[in-house]
């Protein structure tokens, strides 16, 4: 795993983009690239680490901490996962328009276009867009 930086400009509901910007950690691979990070007070989820793993079929979002989920974005499949927070948990679908990935063992960028619903009702279409680059002089 390498020091990067990674940026997650994240576009809710076609709402105002925010961007999130922190260092992470990196590994490219041939069949599978796997990244991770920390969330801040700024995304809302302090005290969790999210990491995604990207595979030729389809990516794979993870989040453990404070609060805990497992999403699968796949082209054109709709996935269902269980959102854990410390309120409660609830049964959401995640459902994947696109995914553009350009990743190598400098970083890269990644864009992903889904849909979310809870009990079969759309919150919105959603959008992430992540740039991965080396952290050098760590």
């Amino acid at each position: 795993m390498k020091d990067v930086i990674i940026s997650i400009v994240g576009i809710p509901n076609g709402d105002e983009a925010i961007e999130f910007v922190t260092d992470g950690k990196y590994c490219y691979g041939k069949d599978k690239t796997v990244f991770s990070y920390m969330e801040s007070e700024l995304t809302g989820l302090a005290g969790t680490k999210t990491t995604f793993t990207v595979e030729e079929a389809f990516t794979t979002l993870v989040r453990e901490g404070k609060l805990n989920s497992q999403m699968v974005f796949e082209e054109g499949r709709k996935h269902f996962f269980l959102y854990d927070t410390p309120f409660g948990s609830t049964t959401m679908g995640v459902d994947t328009k696109r995914i553009i990935r350009k990743l190598d063992e400098h970083g890269g960028c990644m864009k992903i276009e889904y849909f979310l619903d809870l009990d079969n009702v759309n919150l919105g279409r959603n959008e992430f867009r992540i740039n991965i680059k080396e952290a050098y002089g760590k």
